[in-house]
């Protein structure tokens, strides 16, 4: 009853979080909290809802009279019609902290279930065709590593990531905090998880998936993927701290909060879409998940045997809690549209744009006109998967076959799975 008013209630936010705006691309919050400073009627309901919001925070809707809580809606319903109310951020921009604390500001009163909260950021709507384009001529590729060995593509991507520049610099930036040394014997993990961010907002994404979604075909090259983001530092605990005790921390700071909402909102799984994601983009799923990796909510390959993820947390001691704790780790630990995402990165495959099913005998349910609400023209029709071989990613096989959807060196584990 749970996932079923989840899948109906997530489109139907993102239709009424679109429906405000009146044309053109949305202000980031900081520029949209500058321009309703400047004009006095939304700057005197501005400071009127953030007074609201710092009253629930110490307990408000107990200690209040109705007038007050009567003042704060009206407050919120007059900024509805500002740009503020519409405002989103973008992920790694100069002023993200600030930004995201705008946008919760004004948000807060929606605070609910956890699932059910709305990311801040600035839809991406990247495919990961696009990603793969990016990537030089496979000539190119094969003069630059010559001398890398053809059998383990996590190592590729690792020795491709230090032909570039960029990769290679934020590398070895939280290579070095996240490291343990003679002289230090416990880690930086704060330095560590903020180099990590750093790596994952700037790194271009063909280097940064490269490592941390390779395709795998033994243990050897599983595990170096599992240790990619320096798990003993920025993952590993001497205790699993409880799943919902973890949340809790991460909802006190902005920017974990923002990155799990975002993960929530682009991993959502659905068992009758193509595949498995509510949003039908895998792209937008593997940067959510990157994101979360450099806060508390840090996930990682559970083990060097399957695709299975989990943040470092358990569900023990969450007494009558128990059921939402299980809910909240297998959104992680069983996530369809997060594996098949992964897979599809590995296997040089994308998935094709939503579109309505003809009305044929099937024994897969039919999509329903919910889920369809904020569909864009299509392109032509499978024009997603036709991914040149001249442009495959490193990490992939070079053996992949055109008109294939799998790498045929995959093992089975790590076909897409169906629900």
């Amino acid at each position: 009853m749970f996932l079923a008013t989840l899948y109906f209630v997530l489109p139907l936010l993102d239709l009424l979080m679109s429906a405000e705006v009146s044309g053109g691309d949305r202000l980031d919050c900081v520029k949209a909290s500058d321009q309703c400073l400047k004009e006095q009627s939304c700057s005197t309901k501005y400071r009127t809802l953030r007074q609201c919001v710092a009253g629930k925070e110490t307990n408000f809707s107990l200690t209040s009279g109705l007038e007050a809580k009567d003042e704060c809606r009206s407050a919120m319903e007059a900024l509805k019609q500002k740009s503020l109310y519409n405002c989103r951020c973008k992920r790694g921009m100069k002023k993200e902290k600030n930004c995201l604390r705008i946008y919760w500001s004004m948000y807060q009163s929606l605070q609910g279930n956890d699932l059910l909260e709305d990311s801040p950021y600035e839809p991406v709507n990247s495919r990961l065709s696009d990603i793969f384009r990016a990537v030089p001529f496979i000539s190119d590729v094969f003069q630059q590593v010559e001398h890398i060995s053809k059998g383990n593509n996590c190592l590729d991507a690792a020795k491709a990531c230090n032909l570039d520049d960029t990769c290679k610099k934020y590398r070895s930036a939280y290579i070095t905090p996240c490291t343990t040394s003679m002289s230090n014997e416990v880690c930086n993990r704060r330095k560590c998880h903020k180099a990590l961010r750093q790596f994952f907002d700037k790194v271009p994404a063909k280097h940064s998936y490269g490592m941390l979604f390779c395709s795998c075909r033994d243990v050897a090259c599983t595990e170096r993927r599992r240790q990619t983001i320096v798990p003993v530092c920025s993952y590993e605990e001497r205790e699993r701290p409880n799943c919902l005790n973890l949340q809790d921390s991460c909802k006190t700071n902005y920017i974990c909060r923002s990155r799990l909402a975002d993960f929530f909102t682009n991993c959502q799984p659905e068992s009758r879409s193509v595949s498995n994601c509510l949003k039908e983009n895998y792209a937008d799923c593997l940067l959510a998940y990157s994101g979360l990796i450099g806060t508390v909510m840090t996930p990682n390959y559970i083990d060097s045997s399957s695709l299975s993820v989990a943040p470092w947390c358990d569900c023990s001691n969450s007494g009558n809690d128990l059921e939402d704790c299980l809910k909240f780790l297998n959104f992680f630990k069983d996530n369809t549209c997060l594996k098949n995402a992964i897979q599809a990165f590995g296997n040089g495959s994308d998935v094709t744009m939503w579109q309505p099913a003809p009305p044929v005998q099937t024994t897969t349910a039919t999509t329903t006109t919910a889920f369809r609400i904020k569909n864009k023209p299509l392109g032509p029709a499978g024009s997603e998967n036709e991914i040149p071989t001249h442009v495959l990613p490193p990490c992939a096989n070079l053996q992949y076959r055109m008109g294939s959807k799998q790498s045929p060196f995959v093992p089975d584990r790590d076909r897409p799975v169906q629900n």
